[in-house]
């Protein structure tokens, strides 16, 4: 297949999100007062920043404009996304750019380790853009990006946040074999929203992947999480809910949809602190070791003390 790319200078940068341009602008919903977050301002956040520039690495927290990033950079708290900014999906839900990825950086774990170390992470999570391109979906590079931490930040614990790696027979087994301490891989939301909000994806291959895990670990965490808020029903949440724990998962994470721009998919609804807790205490009933459901709940969020968490609930079981 031939791709031609245009290189011709002084032409206007494509958009963000070329597959959304020329549709229609959809509704969006006022905020409710919950929902809202401070502007970042900190003397951390501004440090953070500069640790991250520094180092040439691209971050989660801006990519997909995370509302906590103000509190997560404010405590040096960074996801790294590594393999670029630029993603080989077109999900309708996230606001990390569209497009053709450019090759991997051999220098990316070294960076990706240099900055653990500055911003003092005692816990790093790291996610990246999917890499449909790549024959192992990026997986050794996942590897090769925790084995520089390990190398360098022997002490600080590891939590991926990894793409489906669909059709990507053995990357599994190359991240898992690497020896993170959480395996993390988001179903975003319910299977009848998948053709719609995130189409490239296979719902049951993401809970496999998710099982394969913990089958070739047993002593890895994992962890999944959705969003509410883009139309689907309760029943489905709960029926979310139980394949995940049919797949021996740990930790789910629930938080409420935010659209990135008008021409994403639109919220439905936005939904009220009290069903966060009730979805909450159901989950928990269900047999998850930890839960973390709240408008404002991201996958990283909060990631380093909800690990200890774990490690410290596991252990009094």
């Amino acid at each position: 297949m031939a791709v031609v790319i245009d290189t011709v200078p002084g032409q206007a940068r494509p958009p963000r999100h070329p597959e959304k341009a020329h549709r229609p602008d959809k509704p969006s919903l006022r905020k409710p007062d919950w929902i809202r977050v401070k502007a970042p301002v900190s003397p951390g956040y501004a440090e953070t920043r500069r640790i991250v520039r520094e180092n040439g690495l691209h971050t989660v927290c801006e990519e997909a404009g995370c509302p906590n990033i103000g509190e997560c950079w404010e405590q040096k708290h960074a996801t790294f996304m590594i393999m670029g900014d630029t993603c080989t999906r077109a999900c309708a839900f996230c606001n990390v750019k569209t497009g053709l990825p450019g090759a991997l950086d051999a220098a990316e774990p070294a960076h990706v380790a240099a900055a653990t170390e500055k911003l003092g992470l005692a816990h790093v999570v790291v996610t990246s853009v999917d890499r449909d391109d790549l024959a192992d979906g990026g997986a050794a590079h996942f590897a090769a990006v925790i084995g520089a931490i390990r190398a360098r930040c022997p002490n600080a614990t590891i939590e991926v946040l990894t793409p489906d790696f669909l059709r990507k027979d053995g990357a599994a087994e190359i991240v898992v074999a690497a020896r993170p301490d959480v395996f993390n891989h988001n179903l975003e939301t319910v299977p009848s929203k998948y053709l719609s909000v995130r189409p490239g994806a296979r719902y049951f291959a993401s809970i496999r992947l998710l099982q394969r895990a913990k089958e070739l670990d047993p002593r890895l965490f994992t962890k999944s999480g959705i969003m509410v808020g883009l139309g689907e029903e309760r029943g489905e949440v709960l029926q979310v809910m139980d394949d995940l724990r049919s797949a021996d998962v740990d930790f789910l994470t629930i938080g409420q949809y935010l659209q990135p721009s008008p021409k994403h998919h639109p919220v439905a609804r936005f939904v009220p602190p009290e069903e966060f807790k009730a979805l909450a205490a159901i989950a928990r009933a269900k047999g998850f070791l930890m839960v973390s459901a709240s408008p404002l709940t991201r996958s990283s969020h909060h990631a380093g003390a909800d690990f200890a968490r774990l490690k410290a609930l596991r252990a009094a079981r």
